[in-house]
């Protein structure tokens, strides 16, 4: 895992085409800002595995 600091309102690039901007800062709280293509989804860790969970479910009952 690469870790990296960044002040509000700096960024860091992910390829040619994701840019995470650090929005606000309190706390322990950190707001993210992500500029993506549609073509890529984007979405908070416990929501992407509740998709996959259901995926899986999905195949499970086709079988």
């Amino acid at each position: 895992m690469l870790v990296l600091s960044r002040q509000k309102d700096e960024s860091i690039m992910i390829g040619d085409d994701v840019e995470i901007t650090i929005v606000d800062v309190r706390g322990d709280k950190v707001r993210l800002g992500i500029a993506a293509p549609k073509s890529i989804p984007v979405h908070r860790r416990e929501v992407y595995d509740a998709i996959q969970r259901e995926k899986a479910e999905g195949k499970t009952e086709q079988q």
